[in-house]
């Protein structure tokens, strides 16, 4: 296995895409946090001090995956054409987040999904940690991409 991240010395480069054909590209990620049934209760009904979590949050991710070059070192800054956030839930104690993202550009919106999602989910933590210590984010994954070389679809 070869890493497109090294060269010839092991040493971390940036992907040179220059060569590549521009495409439509997209990408989704989800996570889960988990949480007591009256802090999703809170957060569904916007009874929280902090006001509407899933608002705050949804903005924060797209602004998460707008920022992604700036976050991984040897990203490439791509022009995103879109990023969305959804939330649902299992109506008890688990709250769902997918990040959607599309560019046309020369290489993938892989990592501006996961970003999104991972931000999207961060906020939720910190507007809800004051009454849910006990929160957990998990599961942060890819869940489809399409575009470039190959599709990938998550058959976990």
């Amino acid at each position: 296995m070869s890493f497109t991240h090294l060269n010839k010395d092991g040493e971390a480069v940036m992907v040179d895409v220059g060569g590549k054909s521009v495409t439509e590209r997209t990408a989704a990620a989800s996570a889960t946090i988990v949480m007591k049934e009256e802090t999703l209760k809170g957060i569904l009904d916007i009874s929280l001090k902090k006001g509407d979590v899933l608002a705050v949050s949804r903005v924060a991710g797209i602004m998460g995956g707008k920022k992604t070059s700036e976050l991984i070192p040897l990203c490439h800054n791509i022009p995103i054409d879109k990023i969305e956030i959804d939330f649902t839930n299992n109506g008890k104690d688990e709250l769902y987040i997918t990040a959607r993202a599309k560019c046309t550009y020369k290489t993938g919106i892989e990592m501006e999904a996961l970003t999104a999602v991972s931000v999207a989910a961060l906020t939720v933590y910190d507007m809800c940690k004051a009454v849910d210590r006990s929160m957990v984010i998990k599961e942060i994954k890819l869940i489809e991409k399409t575009g470039g070389k190959s599709d990938y679809k998550y058959e976990g």
